[in-house]
C-alpha cells in the first residue's frame, strides 16, 4: 500500500544540493506521517526515491531508491523523517540536476497493534504521541506548516520544490470513509 508524497520541481528549476532535497524529503515524510496519524495507522518500512528528469536529455541521468525497515512501527514525524533522510544521504549523488523526490510508507498497520522493543535510551512513547498530537493540533488550528521539523528548512523561505498534486486521487485506498457508496 502506498501512503506518501512525491514532489516535482518547477519546469526551469532543478535541485542540485542535498540540503534542498532533504527539505523536500522532510516535508513529504511529515505530511505522510500526519496522514498516518489521521487514519490511526503506523508504518513499519520507508522507501525514498530521487531522480533526474528523463526529458532533459542533455543532462546526465540518475535514478535511485532505497528502503529500510523501522525498529518498530510508528507514526512519529521525527522518527520517519530521520529514517527518510538517512536513506537520502545514502542514495544522493552530487553533480546531478534532480527533478523528482518522494517518500513511500509501507507495511502499514493499525496503531492499536504495538510491537514493543527494549530500547532503554528512547523517550517514553506516550510523550512522543502527545508531541505529535500537539503538532497536528497547532497545524490544524493555525495552518499547515506552522510547526515543522527543522530539517524542513527555514520558515518563510521560497521553496524550489513543491508537491505535484494536479492528479491527486481520493483516499479510497487508504480511507474507509472515502469509499464510494452504491444504492
Amino acid at each position: 500500500m502506498f501512503v506518501g508524497a512525491g514532489g516535482r520541481v518547477g519546469q526551469c528549476v532543478v535541485i542540485t544540493e542535498r540540503r534542498k532535497l532533504q527539505e523536500a524529503i522532510t516535508e513529504f515524510a511529515c505530511r505522510a506521517a500526519e496522514k498516518l496519524r489521521k487514519q490511526n495507522s503506523h508504518t513499519g518500512h520507508i522507501m525514498v526515491f530521487i531522480r533526474t528528469s528523463p526529458f532533459r536529455k542533455q543532462d546526465p541521468q540518475y535514478s535511485r531508491s532505497a528502503s529500510t525497515p523501522l525498529p518498530s512501527p510508528t507514526s512519529d514525524s521525527a522518527h520517519i523523517t530521520q529514517a527518510a533522510n538517512a536513506i537520502l544521504k545514502h542514495i544522493y549523488r552530487p553533480g546531478y540536476k534532480y527533478a523528482k523526490a518522494g517518500v513511500m510508507l509501507m507495511d502499514l498497520q493499525p496503531a492499536t497493534r504495538q510491537q514493543l522493543t527494549l530500547d532503554l535510551d528512547a523517550d517514553m512513547p506516550e510523550n512522543r504521541i502527545r508531541l505529535m498530537q500537539a503538532m497536528d493540533e497547532v497545524n490544524q488550528r493555525y495552518g499547515r506548516g506552522t510547526l515543522k521539523l527543522a530539517s524542513a528548512g527555514a520558515p518563510r523561505t521560497r521553496k524550489l520544490w513543491a508537491m505535484k498534486q494536479d492528479r491527486l486521487s481520493s483516499g479510497f485506498t487508504t480511507d474507509w470513509e472515502g469509499l464510494a457508496v452504491v444504492n
